[in-house]
């Protein structure tokens, strides 16, 4: 069921057990041939199939657009908020849920730049409940909920505005998609692995993509929505069935 959709009474009168679905995404360049809204339309994709689904067992929050994507910046378009101050947007959220007594919160991430604050929230906000032992908080990327058959993908893995994204878009709004079929293939690059490296996207691409979004169809986009939608789903679930208890 849909938060915005609700009254402040039928909010009152649900279950505080309910699995309570935060949904966070961007609005960031990708590419010069994808719209700058394509993570938060991939999630609101992924977001509707898989609560049409869950029906009454799910509590989804609107999609949160405004994201952690200061490393595109150098791209015209791209609206970001400043990291700490994301982070404690998704903290502040969480608390407010928390506040109405829910006590499964999940953060369902769209956008890679939302991983390190996302993570950093849900723990801070687990540290100041310490006493609670009731509590089930966490933080996942739609894209790691379910690994799609990737036997027909030049990419095995997501990159930015690349193959997979691609796919989606053409599969979802493909008059958003611009000329992409001799686009040059963008190295995903190893930046010192197992290090983390600190990065701008300029420094790895200068169109804005990266992967391969010349081998995008709309058919891999369909495979990867139903794959990713069968993920979240799976992981609500979960989320219902914890015991309350075990770690």
């Amino acid at each position: 069921m849909q938060l915005a959709d609700l009254t402040w009474p039928q909010v009152e009168a649900l279950d505080r057990d309910i699995p309570v679905i935060i949904p966070v995404a961007a609005l960031e360049q990708h590419g010069g041939h994808l719209p700058l809204f394509t993570d938060s339309l991939l999630l609101g994709e992924v977001v509707r199939r898989a609560s049409e689904r869950c029906r009454e067992t799910a509590l989804f929050a609107p999609l949160t657009w405004l994201g952690n994507s200061h490393h595109h910046l150098d791209f015209p378009g791209t609206l970001s908020a400043e990291p700490r101050l994301y982070l404690d947007l998704l903290g502040g959220l969480m608390e407010q849920f928390l506040a109405m007594g829910f006590r499964r919160i999940a953060i369902l991430n769209g956008h890679g730049g939302n991983i390190t604050p996302g993570k950093q929230a849900v723990f801070e906000v687990r540290q100041r409940r310490r006493q609670r032992t009731d509590l089930l908080l966490l933080f996942a990327t739609y894209w790691e909920t379910r690994s799609p058959d990737a036997s027909t993908f030049v990419h095995r893995e997501m990159g930015h505005a690349c193959e997979w994204e691609t796919s989606m878009i053409l599969r979802l709004s493909p008059q958003l998609v611009g000329p992409h079929r001799d686009l040059p293939d963008v190295d995903f690059g190893f930046g010192f692995e197992p290090a983390y490296r600190g990065w701008i996207t300029k420094d790895r691409t200068v169109p804005g993509h990266i992967g391969s979004p010349r081998n995008a169809t709309p058919e891999k986009g369909e495979l990867l929505f139903a794959t990713f939608a069968d993920g979240v789903v799976e992981f609500v679930e979960r989320i219902r069935g914890w015991d309350g208890r075990t770690w």
